[in-house]
């Protein structure tokens, strides 16, 4: 029996791997709304509490699952978000809370519980989106790319034993999407000039609740990393997401002409 650590635990990638490692494993599963606590544990997860843009709340978080166990095998950052709009009108407020639910949290959570990692993995939940050439979700991308290098340079300075992992799925159905065009309604209605595209956002988010990767198609990957003695350090899972890592090596210049060109492409059609 492993013991394994996972935030965003709820809905969508994070509630899949509680069902799937808390069959067999110590699951430590974190929430923000006390309405899934008996969901969790019912599943036979351990439920903690944690607000991923309260550091004072992390902290808590850590001390709690250190009260409870002195090691983890794994923790597989999951909780994430999604702030969208048009750059020129989006309240850099906004940006700063896409970083520190994406990213910034997920480093602070690593930090206190390092001590319990030694000989373990930590597991990020990144996305396609990280190779960043998708418009109107620039935050969702820069946020998940800064998650990859600093995890990565984390990985490549440390003298502990912990093996870091990248997860890059493409479009996965789960209940985000909806989420997403609630979170944004304000930016997504303030877009003047970008209406149509705007449009077409909300329209293609829904249709990717339906039509994206089942889920559990990205549980079986991660389980598979997650018993692995050696993993890589990135997985890329979906078509969608390894045509976005191919084109991301081309030249900055012909990426933009390509994204533009499908943008238009989509929106007019």
């Amino acid at each position: 029996m492993k013991t394994i650590v996972l935030t965003g635990a709820t809905s969508g990638i994070g509630n899949a791997l509680v069902k799937y490692f808390a069959q067999n494993n110590k699951v430590f599963a974190g929430y923000r709304n006390e309405d899934h606590v008996k969901k969790l544990e019912d599943l036979g997860a351990i439920p903690f509490y944690i607000d991923m843009t309260n550091s004072a709340s992390i902290r808590q978080a850590s001390a709690f699952i250190k009260s409870q166990t002195d090691k983890i095998d794994t923790l597989i950052n999951v909780a994430g978000c999604v702030v969208a709009g048009v750059i020129e009108n989006l309240e850099i407020d906004r940006i700063r809370h896409q970083f520190e639910v994406n990213t910034f949290s997920h480093l602070d959570f690593t930090q206190n519980l390092l001590d319990l990692l030694e000989g373990g993995k930590i597991i990020n939940i990144s996305s396609m989106a990280s190779f960043g050439v998708f418009p109107f979700v620039g935050p969702y991308c820069a946020s998940k790319r800064a998650l990859d290098i600093l995890f990565n340079s984390f990985a490549n300075e440390t003298k502990r034993n912990v093996k870091v992992v990248s997860i890059k799925p493409g479009v996965i159905a789960t209940p985000l999407w909806e989420k997403s065009i609630n979170i944004n309604e304000k930016s997504i209605n303030n877009c003047e000039g970008y209406e149509n595209e705007m449009k077409f956002m909300v329209k293609n988010a829904r249709k990717n609740q339906e039509k994206g990767l089942d889920v559990n198609e990205v549980v079986k990957l991660i389980a598979k990393v997650e018993a692995m003695e050696n993993p890589k350090p990135s997985y890329t899972i979906g078509t969608d997401a390894k045509a976005a890592e191919i084109i991301s090596h081309l030249p900055q210049g012909m990426i933009n002409k390509l994204v533009k060109f499908n943008l238009n492409r989509r929106v007019n059609s």
